[in-house]
């Protein structure tokens, strides 16, 4: 298995491969934490992008189901948008409607709103298509020595902190230094 830093061609990156910062980030999509870290990473994607070299956010998936039901399904999702070209869009309205999504109908409305042939997002979900894709990214995350959500890895050292805006700034400010 390959370290946790290394990225592989078929993982979702955002953000420019020389970017100064990598944050990779095993998540569920149910978590809360991880949505309160998704806003913050948004936010400081935005102030500490332009002022560092950039950040590189690499998601990996780590869901929990036995906490959230729905978690392997969302994360199932993400990948059927995935295979549409549509991973972040989906990603993000997946965090950012966390509290609304009840039941798999609401990941379709999500996917009906992404302009997402519906018909092959339906299929991929009731195949389960992407379950694979999935179960991989959870393999990793046990070789990495992730098992709660979220769980980051900063320039591929492992942040044991808060997910709030303030403790991800300064641990990104203090991996900047290093």
């Amino acid at each position: 298995m390959n370290r946790v830093d290394e990225i592989g061609p078929d993982e979702h990156v955002r953000g420019a491969d020389d970017a100064t910062l990598t944050l990779i980030e095993y998540g569920d999509f149910q978590c809360p934490y991880c949505a309160r870290a998704h806003a913050a990473l948004v936010e400081l994607s935005d102030e500490l992008g332009t002022q560092s070299g950039g950040i590189r956010l690499v998601y990996r998936h780590l869901p929990l189901s036995d906490l959230h039901p729905l978690a392997e399904l969302a994360a199932e999702a993400a990948e059927a948008a995935a295979s549409q070209g549509k991973f972040w869009d989906m990603h993000d309205m997946l965090f950012e409607q966390q509290r609304q999504i009840m039941d798999k109908q609401d990941l379709a409305v999500l996917a009906e709103s992404l302009d997402l042939d519906i018909e092959r997002f339906r299929t991929d979900i009731v195949e389960r298509r992407h379950r694979q894709r999935v179960q991989g990214d959870l393999a990793r995350a046990q070789h990495d020595g992730a098992s709660q959500t979220p769980s980051f890895f900063i320039n591929g050292v492992r942040y044991q902190g808060d997910s709030d805006r303030e403790s991800l700034r300064q641990a990104l400010t203090e991996a900047l230094g290093r």
